[in-house]
This record gives structure tokens, C-alpha cells and sequence, in this order.
């Protein structure tokens, strides 16, 4: 199987290509910015059509939230157009298509785990885009499949839990949001969930959740960094009011994943369990 990766420097694309390089079954080419630069929709097709692939998974997305309030067409060429360019290749060579999405997608006015079916409204730029891009694949390939998940970490690339490592290691105290919840994602654990899919033989075309399991806030999730690695820093829990930012963040985005685990069997491992295997590794880049 020969496979394209989209956003080979961005978390789910760093820990994919850890899990593949070893994988002798499987011919990788990883893509960055450089190599596929997503603003750039003229030219993606062409690019795509020299490495002929049986599967993209597309990881690659403009993910700075507060930057794309004003750089609104930045994150639309990259998460919606280069979305629609990517699917219109997929659907004419007949190449299988894994995409990953946002819980963002959603207001957060939910006091539930959101299903698949949720109705979608989405209160950033950011959410915009990314929905505008499920609906260009879902338009032009709607044999792709679609992968929301939230929160996401890994030991590669800028992160909340990098973020809370390196304040709590300075600083006796550290302010965090207390009344947003959701779940966290460990980007390996995504990573892996992909392939499984990638490899089953079934590929169900639609739309699927994924997050590590449990609902935690923001704040329970600092302390619970904070306690894995033995900080001695007071974590404060302040409301979102307290911290304003250029964009609006839902206050609840906790993913049901029941369709991922009955469709695909996927392992959804515990989000401690999780952050746990992560602190204990070596930080990257």
C-alpha cells in the first residue's frame, strides 16, 4: 500500500510516521509544508498525482485558533480549499481518504457527549474552516472518511501539556480554565486508531469521533499533569471570563466515540491512562 501523509511535521503526522517507519508492508511519503504547502491549492493535485497514493491521510491543517481571526484566508486555502483539492484527487484516481476534523465543529452549548450527528455550529474561524473542509470532502469524496478528535497532545510540536511542563517548572503558580470540558487526545493513540482503519477491511465511509475516554476540564487536566510529574506549583482554576482570547472557545466538546469503537474496534484507552505514557517519554522538537 503506498501512503501519502499530510502535515508529516504536526503531531498526528510526527507520531504516524513513528508508527509506519518500521512497517515494510506499507510505502510512506511523509509531506510537510514545504513539500505540500497547503495554501497553495493550485498545485496540490500535481503534487499528489507524482506519488500516485492508494490512501491519503490528510493531518495537515492551519491550527493556530487566535491567529486565524485575522488570518481568515490562510486557514480557509488550508482547512476548507486544500480540503476540496484533496478530495477531488481521492474521488477521481479512486484513492481512499482518511481526513482529521475538530471538535470544534461544535458551539458547546451541549450538556452531552456529542454523537457524529450533533447539529454543527461552530463559533471560531478556526471551526468555520474546518467545517467547510468536512463538507468539501464529503461533496467531492464521499467515500473519505472523517475523524473529529479534540484537545491534542503528543511529545512533538507546541501543546497544552508541553505548555503546563515548562510553566510549572518555572513558576509557584499557574492560572487555568476551569468551565471547559472535553476530552484530551494523545496523538499516538490517534495515530494508531488511524492505521487500524487503514488496515481493516471494511473501510465505512463518514464521519467518527475520537478522544481519549473520560471528560475533564482544562484545569483538572493541568493538575493532573502537574501531579504525574511532581511540580510544586499551585494550579488556580479561573473561569474563561478570566482569560479572554481573540477566539471564542466552546465550553463543552466532549466526543462520544461509540461509532469508531463498534465500526472499526479501535482501542480508546483512558485520557490519564494516556497522559501518563506521554509524560513518560522524552519531549521532541
Amino acid at each position: 500500500m503506498r501512503i501519502v501523509i499530510t502535515g508529516a511535521s504536526g503531531q498526528v503526522g510526527s507520531e504516524l510516521k513513528d508508527l509506519l517507519l518500521e512497517d515494510t508492508e506499507k510505502e510512506c511519503y511523509f509531506l510537510d509544508r514545504k513539500q505540500l504547502p497547503l495554501d497553495q491549492i493550485q498545485i496540490i493535485q500535481e503534487i499528489l498525482a507524482i506519488y500516485q497514493p492508494d490512501l491519503i491521510i490528510h493531518a495537515g491543517a492551519y491550527t493556530a485558533v487566535d491567529k486565524a481571526e485575522e488570518d481568515q484566508v490562510t486557514a480557509n486555502l488550508v482547512n476548507h480549499f486544500a480540503c476540496e483539492e484533496i478530495a477531488q484527487y481521492c474521488h477521481i484516481n479512486h484513492t481512499r481518504l482518511i481526513a482529521i476534523s475538530t471538535d470544534y465543529v461544535f458551539d458547546g452549548t451541549s450538556d452531552v457527549a456529542l454523537t457524529e450527528m450533533a447539529a454543527t455550529a461552530p463559533i471560531n474561524v478556526y471551526g468555520e474552516t474546518k467545517l467547510a473542509g468536512e463538507q468539501a470532502i464529503q461533496k467531492w469524496c464521499p467515500e473519505a472518511i472523517i475523524i473529529r478528535t479534540s484537545w491534542v497532545y503528543s511529545s512533538y510540536g507546541k501543546n497544552f501539556v508541553k505548555t503546563m511542563c515548562r510553566l510549572m517548572a518555572e513558576r509557584d503558580e499557574v492560572n487555568v480554565i476551569n468551565d471547559q470540558i472535553g476530552s484530551p487526545t494523545y496523538a499516538r493513540d490517534l495515530a494508531a486508531a488511524i492505521l487500524k482503519i487503514a488496515d481493516s477491511s471494511g473501510f465505512e465511509s463518514g464521519i467518527y469521533n475520537y478522544s481519549n475516554e473520560g471528560a475533564v476540564s482544562w484545569y483538572d487536566f493541568a493538575v493532573a499533569i502537574r501531579d504525574f510529574r511532581s511540580f510544586d506549583c499551585q494550579v488556580n482554576p479561573i473561569p474563561t471570563s478570566a482569560y479572554p482570547t481573540p477566539a471564542r472557545r466552546p465550553k463543552y466538546s466532549l466526543l462520544d466515540k461509540s461509532k469508531i469503537k463498534d465500526t472499526f474496534a479501535v482501542e480508546v484507552p483512558n485520557w490519564e491512562k494516556s497522559l501518563a505514557n506521554m509524560l513518560a517519554e522524552e519531549f521532541k522538537n
